[in-house]
């Protein structure tokens, strides 16, 4: 019956595609996104599909409806055309010729006003508040669209719902694990990771690199071409939408008093200001923190490459002609122009100018920037240049000088600012350790705990910013650390409590572990030593102690599950890494970071209470703990490992947790949950210890049979999924001077592997 809906909802999606609504008039995508948050909540996924993809139609169409309105407006009522009626103009009739400019002025509006109410219905029913406005911004209709479609099991638009949200949030943690999850399912392929709000001239832009770096010129000429054809679509919507309403700043408009021209003035300054910025706008690409630089003249520096390589000499000093329309004293592009031009024939060369349009476009862009120099100067409306090839006296002089002096102003105080804190971390440094002896003395052990003497606490919850944390030093030795570090390498096995797989958290890293139980078994049967089996039981037997101490429990821990696990990074698999070794998550919920909510509920193990880690060493990159808010984004404390270390804390939603990426090296510990409820102690743990007694040696006396367990293996909540981005080919620049130069190439392999869908659900949480 779902898989019936769903196809319903597909076939009602495709039709929406498809055919224009009877009425005439979209729907408000405001309304339309709302209907389908709603939806969301009632768990009604078919309505959530339904209305989130048409709010996204809707949004575009309402976009392209008045781009078109103001583009069509604008070339039937051209400024540059003569009006009818007003004859020649007449000398010192000023009103006159001002008539006529209004007059263009109001039958322009007119006509937008008429196109736009035909098409799109009332000017208000369109207004979205920027709430909404944002949301749509950050792709967040994509996160509700991938759960929905996840739920109705359609997995190539999950993942390409999924990866469009990811590319615009690349930190958002939890996309990034569901887009690993997804990537081990069984039906999922590489494809479907499209981006579905990729521009396309950036996408053929990127297409255009990725064949450059191949060294398939003729194919990504082809590619920058196209880029070039709707970067100029791209640009001129960009332009004709910044022909909005006034942006007053904030309730500026009470206090707004200019009169006609000044108003003019304004709003026209505005308009020209956020033309310019389109040149950002179409050079910023979804995941990357900074805009291609230089993006449209790049475009020129590609294409004369390419086709010299693949031999066509006239299209080579075109492009490079273009090129030099930008920047005109760059030298390595006048030799490759000479070069062409040697190999084409002088004269020949000669004949062939620049691109005509690129001409008009860099004479348009000068004067608007002229213009909004001129408002900086005279009227004080800010205006910062985005293009890195404007001619240095496009800008006043005035202007220059002054910006000179500002820069040497913010370098100068920069560096006072910079003496001064080196001054004050030198002095802050002192007073620690003048004040060490006293600041032991005045901090009390949190809740009065008695510990032993070995025992230091490190941090209270109240220093690692939360509840019902704590951090230890001291609880093993440098030698009982290195011997449980020998132990997980003998004893333990890949993928050993994650179903055999051995990479259930990253892709980048191997995970290997051991349980107490396998561990004694091993010493039993003469593999391991039987010292260190039981130096593991004894351990994690002291750390539960510890907690039951330090955090005053009046019932007593029963251990849940105990792992000594190790994880190493994959040596090649760490370039450009960015996802961590263990998702932030929580013990004993749901983590559901979205809302900032965790749900008590299975799969989660709702029977922990406690939870620990005993590090085993630090000699490795990466690999730190940290505390989180329940968005999973923001940090709240940090814990570097090292021998003896332990970190302990309560397993619910007050401790969401994660560890950062193991770059390099080997990562080991035993990671512990406890229970209040002996009814869910460890099992495996309570035959670990029987096992002991029995030989010669006998356990602890002081131990009592309080080991705890779960009877189900331990299962982690994953909801779905986010991949890592792709590294561009590197900017083409040095070229020798006799002859084009050639770029360097960096290529890379990547192997992707795919589960079962029956294996899509993590065994166990590892810390």
């Amino acid at each position: 019956m779902e898989l019936l809906g769903a196809l319903v909802v597909l076939c009602a999606l495709q039709s929406c595609a498809s055919e224009p609504d009877p009425r005439g008039v979209l729907e408000p995508y405001d309304y339309l996104f709302d209907s389908a948050v709603e939806a969301y909540y009632r768990s009604d996924w078919l309505s959530v599909i339904l209305n989130m993809e048409k709010a996204l139609r809707n949004r575009a169409g309402v976009r392209r409806v008045r781009a078109q309105c103001r583009l069509s407006c604008a070339n039937r009522t051209a400024f540059g055309l003569p009006l009818a009626g007003l004859g020649a103009p007449i000398p010192g009739a000023g009103s006159v010729e001002d008539l006529g400019f209004f007059q263009r002025v109001i039958k322009r509006a007119e006509c937008v006003k008429s196109c736009e109410w035909e098409k799109l219905g009332s000017p208000t029913m369109h207004l979205c508040s920027q709430q909404v406005e944002l949301e749509f911004q950050k792709r967040t209709p994509y996160n509700y669209l991938q759960v929905a479609y996840f739920k109705i099991n359609r997995l190539d638009k999950a993942v390409a719902a999924a990866n469009t949200f990811f590319q615009a949030n690349p930190d958002h943690l939890e996309m990034k694990q569901n887009l690993d999850y997804y990537r081990m399912m069984a039906g999922v392929q590489e494809e479907d990771f499209k981006d579905l709000e990729s521009p396309a001239h950036m996408a053929e832009f990127l297409l255009g690199k990725s064949s450059y770096s191949d060294d398939s010129f003729g194919l990504a000429a082809e590619h920058f071409e196209a880029a070039l054809d709707r970067y100029k679509a791209a640009d001129r919507e960009c332009r004709v939408l910044c022909e909005g309403a006034y942006n007053y700043d904030g309730d500026g408009y009470m206090q707004y008093n200019a009169d006609l021209f000044q108003t003019l003035t304004d709003h026209y300054m505005q308009v020209l200001n956020c033309k310019q910025h389109c040149s950002v706008e179409l050079a910023s690409a979804a995941g990357r923190e900074q805009p291609f630089q230089d993006f449209l003249p790049s475009h020129f520096n590609y294409l004369q490459f390419a086709y010299y390589n693949s031999e066509k000499y006239e299209k080579a000093i075109e492009c490079a002609k273009t090129f030099l329309l930008f920047h005109s004293d760059d030298e390595v592009m006048k030799q490759n122009l000479a070069y062409y031009s040697a190999v084409l024939g002088e004269d020949k060369a000669a004949d062939i100018p620049a691109r005509q349009d690129m001409k008009q476009w860099i004479r348009q862009s000068i004067l608007e920037k002229e213009l909004l120099y001129f408002g900086y100067e005279t009227f004080g409306i800010p205006f910062v240049d985005p293009d890195a090839w404007t001619p240095v006296d496009v800008m006043p002089k005035k202007l220059r000088d002054k910006q000179k002096a500002d820069r040497e102003a913010a370098a100068r105080i920069t560096e006072e600012i910079g003496n001064l804190m080196k001054e004050i971390e030198t002095l802050v440094e002192e007073k620690k350790k003048d004040s060490s002896e006293l600041t032991s003395m005045i901090i009390p052990q949190e809740d009065t705990a008695v510990l032993p003497d070995d025992i230091k606490i490190a941090m209270t919850s109240k220093q690692l910013n939360g509840s019902r944390r704590v951090l230890l030093d001291g609880v093993t030795s440098e030698d009982e650390c290195r011997e449980l570090h020998r132990l997980s390498n003998a004893a333990a096995l890949k993928g050993d409590g994650y179903r055999g797989r051995p990479s259930p958290h990253s892709p980048n890293e191997m995970f290997q572990g051991v349980t107490v139980l396998k561990a004694v078994k091993l010493g039993q049967e003469g593999k391991v030593p039987l010292k260190s089996a039981r130096l593991f039981f004894d351990a994690s037997e002291k750390v539960r102690k510890i907690l039951e101490s330090y955090f005053r429990l009046e019932t007593p821990l029963f251990f849940s599950y105990s792992h000594l696990v190790c994880r190493s990074a994959i040596e090649e698999k760490q370039e450009e890494r960015s996802d961590l070794s263990h998702a932030v998550h929580v013990d004993n919920c749901v983590l559901v970071s979205e809302v900032n909510e965790c749900i008590k509920e299975p799969p989660a193990y709702t029977n922990r209470d406690y939870s620990a880690i005993l590090y085993l060493n630090e000699d490795f990159e990466g690999g730190d703990f940290i505390f989180t808010e329940l968005d999973a984004k923001t940090v709240t404390a940090e814990v570097r490992p090292r021998c003896g270390r332990v970190v302990g804390f309560g397993a619910g939603k007050e401790n969401p947790h994660g560890v950062r990426a193991v770059t390099k090296g080997q990562r080991c510990a035993v990671a512990l949950w406890f229970t209040l409820d002996p009814a869910h102690q460890e099992k495996e743990r309570v035959q670990a210890e029987e096992m002991l007694r029995m030989f010669a040696t006998p356990v602890n006396a002081e131990f009592a049979l309080s080991a705890e367990g779960n009877g189900s293996d331990p299962r982690a909540a994953v909801e779905p999924p986010s991949p890592p981005a792709k590294k561009s080919p590197a900017k083409q620049t040095a070229r020798k001077a006799d002859k084009p130069g050639t770029k360097s190439k960096k290529k890379g392999n990547k192997e992707s592997k795919k589960a079962s869908q029956s294996d899509s659900v993590k065994n166990k949480e590892e810390l």
